[in-house]
């Protein structure tokens, strides 16, 4: 009723990663199998293909990275963000958008969330984790058309660029879908790994809303299970927020008055939200990644994503001797290298190829340097967030939640980083 470019998330139709994306193709197919979701729907990559017609953009879309002029590539992909912000929205797209949003909102009486569904996204060996946008909490038109806008945009990111580049994609070539659905009220909220390199399955949950954990700004608790669904361990976090945009901010900040160690979920919470893990890897055939939000209604699914597993390495055993921290593992790999403690993202110009970055917070604007460094080690963050899965995908050993890393591990110093067990272990510098 919508127009074709609307596809509620409970059609057959949003199961059509062709049409809608695999991220909003996997939570339909969650919602199509009876799992619980804040429910939607979707505006089709069709929507973004006609806005870059009416808007006149193919030839920069194109010579993005069709040009070996870094200057003139530069200006085009400026000229996709400029045109795709600025430009009208194409009326065969803004009205059935506008009408559908509405609509939600009159049945739900909650404010919206924009949530970028690319092509190229969700996918096995390219999750662009963290690389494109979300926003929450939409309460007028404005701002929800915006937000609809921004989406489209960071298709042409700098850092989303940076990664299609390095795995042989061309902006051009795909679509940004969108899915848009109601604000969940979460209590806590988290994401979930279905299986752990020791054939666990593991969940991570802050208080408040999820994205706290995807962005790497705090320790968040930690829940460990057989595949029986029985509680092996549970570890509460630590519940700060660090600024990264200051050098000088001298350590983070509490991020709320519910920061007290107090475990955001009780057993039977764990066991349901454990049970809601393993269906969504029966249904989709294959070890998987969640989010997760619980609000006064019951646990909601947000998102499903194919998850990267390695066997477990054996690390070298002189490396036993020397001291060690404990955090919580991204999963892959076994690496050493020098220490390179940084605690602001000004600062990742010091990082050298083969360096283990050592830092306060693990967000998603490091995924720029995986591809030169030997590992990561970050005082926040937990196993489900952005960069963790980012790291997964590229086989590089990552330690997150790890207490005063950049105080303890000096400069220089030799590093070890064990991204299955999360231990790190270092040397002093030889001289």
């Amino acid at each position: 009723m919508h127009g074709d470019y609307i596809i509620p998330l409970a059609t057959h139709e949003a199961a059509d990663a062709q049409r809608v994306g695999p991220k909003a193709a996997n939570l339909a197919a969650l919602a199509q199998a009876g799992l619980p979701t804040p429910g939607g729907f979707c505006l089709d990559a069709e929507a973004y293909r006609q806005q870059i017609r009416h808007a006149e953009l193919e030839t920069a879309a194109r010579g993005t990275f069709s040009t070996e002029d870094g200057p003139q590539a530069r200006r085009y992909a400026l000229q996709m963000k400029l045109g795709l912000m600025e430009k009208p929205m194409a009326p065969e797209v803004l009205e059935p958008l506008l009408a559908a949003w509405r609509s939600l909102r009159e049945q739900t009486a909650a404010p919206c969330v924009v949530r970028s569904s690319a092509l190229v996204e969700d996918r096995f060996g390219s999750s662009f984790a963290g690389q494109f946008e979300s926003f929450l909490g939409l309460e007028d038109e404005t701002e929800f058309l915006t937000a609809v806008r921004a989406c489209w945009t960071a298709l042409w990111s700098t850092r989303a660029l940076r990664y299609m580049a390095t795995h042989d994609l061309d902006p051009a070539d795909t679509a940004m879908a969108l899915l848009v659905q109601p604000l969940v009220q979460a209590r806590c909220a988290g994401g979930a790994l279905s299986q752990t390199v020791d054939g666990e399955l593991l969940i991570n949950a802050t208080w408040g809303l999820g994205s706290a954990i995807a962005q790497g700004e705090v320790a968040p608790d930690r829940y460990v299970l057989d595949r029986d669904g029985a509680l092996k361990e549970s570890q509460v976090g630590i519940q700060q927020r660090h600024d990264p945009s200051c050098a000088h901010s001298s350590r983070p900040r509490i991020g709320s008055s519910r920061s007290a160690p107090t475990p955001c979920l009780d057993r039977t919470q764990i066991a349901e939200l454990g049970g809601l893990v393993r269906d969504t890897e029966k249904l989709m055939n294959m070890p998987v990644e969640i989010e997760w939000a619980l609000d006064g209604a019951g646990f909601k699914l947000l998102q499903a994503r194919p998850l990267h597993l390695k066997d477990a390495p054996v690390p070298d055993e002189h490396w036993r001797r020397y001291p060690r921290l404990n955090g919580q593992p991204a999963g892959v790999g076994w690496g050493t290298g020098r220490a390179c403690v940084v605690t602001c993202e000004c600062e990742l110009s010091r990082v050298a190829p083969g360096d283990v970055l050592v830092t306060r917070m693990a967000g998603p604007a490091l995924g720029q340097i995986l591809p030169r460094v030997a590992g990561v080690v970050a005082e926040l963050g937990g196993s489900t967030s952005h960069l963790a899965s980012l790291a997964r995908e590229r086989g590089i050993p990552m330690v997150l939640g790890v207490h005063d890393a950049t105080h303890r591990i000096p400069e220089g110093s030799n590093v070890a980083v064990d991204g299955v067990a999360g231990v790190v272990r270092w040397m002093a510098q030889q001289r």
